[in-house]
This record gives C-alpha cells, sequence and structure tokens, in this order.
C-alpha cells in the first residue's frame, strides 16, 4: 500500500470523530435554549458513546470500505444507512438514561442533520482528494489482465475511461494473440511467472473463460508464489443472468437457477410500497404544477397532443401502454420503409425544440408515475422498449428475454450507468441488458436508492447520451 493511499484511508477514517464533536457543539450553539448535558461527566460520556456509535454503525453499513471505484451515489446511500442505525443507537442511549440526559426530540433532529450533511460533504472533498493524487500518477496500481474475453475488454476500457479507478494496464496474457482495443500483448498464459519478473506489476486480473478452469487454478498458483494479490472476473454473461440458491427437497439438493430477491413476498411488498408513496409524493409536491406547466409548453411549441401513448413490454412480456409527454413532431414515424424502427439519435429532425430539452432532463418520462401508480410499471428497473425494438433484439441479444421478469422501470442500472439513447450494435444492446440483469439478481432496496438518487444527479449534470 502507497504512503498517499495510506493518508487517504487514515483521514476517511478518522474524519467522522471531529465531525461527530462539532455537529452536537453547533446543535447546541444553535439550540441554546435546548437542554443539553446536565453535569460534566455525563457529557463526557455522551460523546465518547457518540463516536462509538457512529464507528459501530460505519462496520455494520459496510461505511469505510473503498468506494474509489464506485459512483458518489453509492457512497451517499451508505452514508444515509449509517445515519440510519446510528439514529436507533444513540436514541435508544438517550431512552436508558433519561434521567442523566434530557435532550430534546429538535436538537436529536438538527443534530443528525448537521452530521449526515457535514460527512457528506467531507466524504466528497476526500474523494476528490484521491482523485487528484490518482491524476498525478502518485496512486496507480499496474495490473496485468489474463484473457482477452468480453468481461476482461470490457474492464479495460472502464480503467481507461474512467482514470479515477487507480489502475493502469501494462499488458495482457492471452493463448491468441487478438487485439484488444489497444492493450499490449505480452505473451501466452503459461508465461505469467516470466512476465512477472520482467514487468512491475502490483496486481494480476484474470478474467478468463469459466471453461479455462485448469488455467485459471494455475495463474493464482502462479500469482501466489511470486506474493502477487490476484483477482477473478467471472464470466459477464453467466454472472449478470444467473442467481444461484440451494434448497432441498427430501433429501435431494436442488440447485435453482432463477431465484430473483423480487420473488418473495416481503421484497415485493416493500418494493410496491415504495412506488406508491413515491409517485404520491412526487405528484403532490412537484406534479401538481410541474405536469401542467410542461404540458402548456409542448401545446405552445408544436401543434398536436400533450402526451405520447406507445405500446411496450412489461412484466412477463405483457404488453402495456407507456406513457410520455411529447417531444416529437405530431405524426413522426417510428419505422422506416422496411419497418425497422429508427431510434432517436443526435440532431433527429423529429425533436421538437422544447422537446430536445425534455429527453435531455428526463422529464419526458414524468408522465410514467401514473404507470407506476396503477401498477404496470416500477420507478426503478430495466426500461421498457418499444414492441419493434424488442422483436429485433430477441435473436440477436444473448438472454434479452430475461430482463422482462420484474416490472421495467422509469430509470434503470443501466441508465445511471450511460447505457441510454441509441443502440447502434447488438454489443451496445448487449451491454445495457447485462446491466439489467445484474439489477434482477442482485437487488436491494438500497440499489434502488442509489439509482433514485443517481438519476437526480444525472439530470442536473445532463447526460451526453440524452438525445
Amino acid at each position: 500500500m502507497t504512503k498517499p493511499y495510506q493518508i487517504y484511508s487514515a483521514i476517511k477514517y478518522l474524519i467522522d470523530a471531529p465531525l461527530l464533536f462539532i455537529s452536537l457543539w453547533l446543535a447546541a450553539y444553535y439550540l441554546p435554549g435546548e437542554e443539553f448535558l446536565i453535569r460534566e461527566p455525563f457529557g463526557i460520556i455522551l460523546i465518547l458513546y457518540t463516536i462509538l456509535a457512529w464507528y459501530g454503525s460505519a462496520e455494520i453499513s459496510k461505511l469505510y470500505k473503498d468506494f474509489g471505484s464506485n459512483k458518489f451515489s453509492e457512497e451517499i446511500i451508505s452514508i444515509l444507512f449509517t445515519g440510519i442505525i446510528y439514529f436507533v443507537f444513540f436514541t435508544s442511549f438517550l431512552f436508558l438514561f433519561k434521567v442523566q440526559y434530557k435532550i430534546s426530540n429538535h436538537f436529536i433532529v438538527l443534530y443528525l442533520s448537521v452530521l449526515l450533511f457535514l460527512v457528506t460533504i467531507f466524504k466528497y472533498i476526500i474523494r476528490k482528494f484521491l482523485h487528484s493524487i490518482i491524476y498525478q500518477g502518485k496512486l496507480v496500481n499496474r495490473i496485468l489482465l489474463i484473457g482477452s474475453t468480453p468481461a476482461a475488454k470490457d474492464f479495460y476500457d472502464t480503467i481507461n475511461k474512467y482514470y479515477y479507478y487507480g489502475y493502469k494496464c501494462v499488458g495482457f496474457l492471452d493463448n491468441q494473440n487478438t487485439m484488444m482495443n489497444g492493450c499490449t500483448y505480452l505473451g501466452k498464459v503459461d508465461e505469467l511467472a516470466q512476465v512477472m519478473q520482467e514487468q512491475p506489476v502490483d496486481e494480476v486480473i484474470v478474467a478468463l473463460s469459466n471453461a479455462d478452469h485448469q488455467q485459471i487454478k494455475s495463474s493464482i498458483e502462479t500469482c501466489d508464489f511470486h506474493g502477487k494479490r490476484v483477482r477473478l472476473i467471472p464470466d459477464l454473461y453467466l454472472y449478470t443472468s444467473s442467481n444461484i440458491q440451494m434448497n432441498n427437497i427430501g433429501l435431494l439438493p436442488v440447485i435453482n437457477l432463477r431465484s430473483l430477491p423480487q420473488d418473495r413476498f416481503a421484497n415485493k411488498l416493500l418494493k410496491r410500497a415504495f412506488d406508491v408513496l413515491f409517485s404520491l409524493s412526487f405528484f403532490l409536491l412537484l406534479g401538481w404544477w410541474l405536469l401542467p406547466l410542461i404540458a402548456l409548453l409542448i401545446k405552445l411549441g408544436s401543434k398536436g397532443p400533450v402526451f405520447f401513448k406507445q405500446e411496450r413490454w412489461g412484466l412477463n412480456n405483457e404488453r402495456i401502454i407507456c406513457y410520455k409527454f411529447r417531444s416529437m413532431v405530431n405524426g413522426s414515424k417510428d419505422t422506416d420503409e422496411d419497418g425497422n424502427y429508427m431510434q432517436a439519435i443526435p440532431n433527429d429532425l423529429r425533436v421538437t425544440s422544447f422537446g430536445k430539452y425534455l429527453r435531455k432532463t428526463n422529464m419526458d418520462e414524468l408522465p410514467q408515475f401514473w404507470n407506476v401508480l396503477i401498477g404496470n410499471m416500477s420507478v426503478v428497473g430495466p426500461r421498457p422498449h418499444p414492441t419493434p425494438l424488442n422483436l429485433a433484439s430477441i435473436e440477436t441479444v444473448d438472454r434479452y428475454m430475461l430482463r422482462h421478469l420484474v416490472k421495467p422501470g422509469i430509470s434503470g442500472l443501466a441508465q445511471v450507468n450511460g447505457c441510454r439513447g441509441e443502440t447502434q450494435t447488438p454489443e451496445d444492446m448487449q451491454k445495457r441488458v447485462n446491466f439489467d440483469l445484474f439489477y434482477i439478481h442482485k437487488w436491494t432496496f438500497w440499489l434502488d436508492c442509489q439509482i433514485i438518487l443517481q438519476t437526480i444527479i444525472n439530470i442536473f449534470r445532463g447526460d451526453q447520451n440524452a438525445y
């Protein structure tokens, strides 16, 4: 571990202790009339407990794991999760020792709000500090890639596109001298030991096909012998489309390849309740004035209906009517003379002036909150595609139909990771489907929260693929 990374890790961990004290002081300062600490010894005990409770909550929520390769929205959700756990610990302590501490609800709300705000701000500052030292080349892991599978190519493209992951690939090994997007070919897999002696390597990434299990085992043993850290990238398509669960029928073990988190009744109930509450909140807080305003601007900008209705595929391939604000000239065709679906492209002449803004900010999707309320869509899920695009993708994209195992969503994991807009090749659609399948099989309530937060961030930041 390099010295800059040690400094980064220490600061990230230790900064929260003074933030706890500062938040307590600010809450006491702005609420001077509130009784806070009755006697000095109990004040010291409370401060010590808040520190222990916070770090205990952070261990449960895994707040201090390395978020360097994750979106900041994921770290924000982890901070909120930590805050919820900490709130339980903190209020439980005050309840048990209510004779010694008389702290009002106003004080608790202000204290926790200030704490979460400060923690979020400082985590962002620390993240930017990490990105800065990575950009300066002071914190870069030199990696050697083994394999040229699609997963290996995606990994190589990702670390080149996003420098803040902190990886620099020195080259790759494969039994075939193939081209891999400019990555240097260093030899065959069995030359691993020789290459590690010749090249400065910090870590080895094994991205071989699942069928090459013997070479995977041999590569790991070689890395262990030379004291190199090794990580595996599993077969991408298998990984994103399977969620294995072991059950017993009598004494016989049975492997279930399609055990989905959203198949469980409790998870279904939680997701549906959240969908309804989120949609109602949108209509009550924003929709009652924002939707009529957008409708008026659409009417003033071009002739035709305000809403655009289109058949799409929902849960279990059922046809649904998806509602959107009209962003194209009225009467625009969806298909060409050969019946092929015409996706929106940059500078598409069919898109109106106001429609460009709606599509850029995703506000053309707002009427789909009605779809969520009536139950044929969810706030988060795989984006539903028009019927012609579905029919064109079934034969060309692996496991395409599996994305219909859950309700489609207004936003999804693929969209917040840049997979939106025109899909020019089957490979583009395959990448989108891989994200969808990962979401389906790894769904959690917190993943939904993270996607919603990232969607809101993208609305203000903009998306180059939104047109």
